[in-house]
């Protein structure tokens, strides 16, 4: 292959934003990934500050997570109803949500439950765009493009953790969380109407007549029946488990009492974290179709976990820092692999459940969160964090040692 052959195959991935579907697709979830990002920042270092409690932190984000119970419903609403319909209302709702807390903050009337109700109706939202995201980008492109359209979707939600981190804890330090609201609302607002302009047409559509709960059956026999999609809907659950608490629930906690930086320095740790993930997820988008995707995601994995436990023994801000860069490369690697697998897998009329089963099994960062918080106020974030690597490391070894069609994926 010749040096022009080689730039025109690296260009191929990019090709896709050529696409007005994928562009407007790509752009409303990576504005509302946006604002999640940065208001689960605003959250912790808020509730952090206020109550020196780090299972109040994990308890923020449990709160924010409670709701993935009903994902599965979701999932089926999402096969049903117009998607791009679906996107538009979550950032509507979202922005709603923003401007009650800006609200809140600024005639000071903000309690702690108000926080823990805004979170959880904020997450109960998030339920239906997540599966609707990621089916939309499926929808938008030919079937042999999709892991490319997932790797530069998780890209755009990896430059919300560089940018997004960076700037709210500028904005937190500078304006307080008020400031730092007001520009998560009107991100919120850009998401939801970039949505508006998306016209897909689907293939497979359900048919109207059969009940979302008809479906949703359905969707849970399809899964039944294929090893390597339940082996990769549990990997998400160990994912969640285990993964998540470092940079959602920890971090803070790291940033505060073990690393002595302000909101300021949780942004760059979380930056850090989000360069790695966007390395990881830009490999993934250039690479083409993904081979031996089984393997690749058990190693990305336990990289991940292992990297977290490096992570815990380090006092250094800035070897903290570069520790947090490989750890978000195996993250990011390790989303864009599970999803690859999961839409290839599916037939388009099942993508919805299937994601929403997908956001179901990050049910499980609910009790990862809890957890972790609940041992770092006891222990301390290093010893949950090194415990949470080793237990993650175990688990997917276990799972990959009884599925061997996953394996071969």
């Amino acid at each position: 292959m010749n040096a022009s052959s080689r730039v025109r195959g690296a260009m191929v991935p990019l090709s896709l934003f050529s696409q007005r579907n994928f562009r407007l697709t790509w752009s409303s979830v990576m504005l509302g990934g946006m604002g999640v990002q940065m208001e689960t920042i605003v959250l912790a270092w808020y509730i952090l500050i206020l109550t020196d409690s780090p299972f109040l932190v994990g308890l923020v984000t449990a709160s924010r997570l409670a709701a993935n119970l009903l994902a599965l419903y979701a999932g089926a609403v999402v096969d049903r109803l117009p998607r791009h319909m679906i996107l538009a209302v979550v950032g509507l709702a979202w922005t709603s949500l923003s401007l009650l807390m800006l609200f809140l903050l600024v005639t000071d009337l903000l309690a702690v439950w108000h926080v823990f109700v805004i979170a959880f109706t904020g997450g109960l939202v998030r339920t239906f765009q997540m599966p609707a995201g990621q089916s939309l980008a499926a929808d938008s492109v030919t079937p042999d493009r999709i892991s490319n359209a997932v790797a530069l979707i998780n890209t755009g939600m990896d430059v919300n953790l560089i940018f997004g981190a960076t700037m709210v804890g500028f904005l937190y330090k500078a304006y307080g969380p008020e400031g730092a609201y007001a520009l998560i609302a009107v991100i919120y607002a850009t998401s939801g109407i970039a949505a508006l302009f998306i016209q897909v047409q689907r293939s497979g559509i359900v048919r109207n007549q059969e009940s979302v709960w008809r479906m949703i059956s359905t969707g849970l026999l399809y899964v039944k029946g294929s090893q390597v999609l339940w082996a990769a809907l549990a990997l998400a659950v160990i994912i969640n488990l285990t993964g998540f608490p470092l940079h959602t629930t920890l971090m803070p906690v790291f940033a505060k009492d073990v690393l002595d930086v302000d909101v300021q320095g949780l942004g760059l740790l979380i930056s850090a974290f989000g360069i790695g993930a966007f390395i990881g997820s830009l490999n993934l988008a250039f690479t083409g179709s993904v081979k031996h995707t089984g393997i690749r995601l058990i190693v990305a994995v336990i990289i991940w976990h292992a990297s977290m436990a490096v992570f815990s023994r380090s006092t250094s801000f800035p070897l903290s820092l570069a520790i947090l860069v490989v750890t978000g490369m195996a993250f990011s690697s390790t989303l864009v692999l599970i999803l690859t697998v999961l839409l290839r897998t599916v037939t388009p009329e099942f993508r919805g459940r299937i994601t929403g089963l997908r956001v179901l099994a990050i049910y499980a960062h609910t009790f990862g969160s809890t957890t972790a918080g609940f041992l770092a106020s006891m222990w301390g974030a290093p010893t949950t964090a090194a415990i949470n690597g080793i237990v993650g490391i175990a688990l997917v070894v276990a799972l990959a040692s009884l599925t061997p069609k996953f394996r071969r994926v």
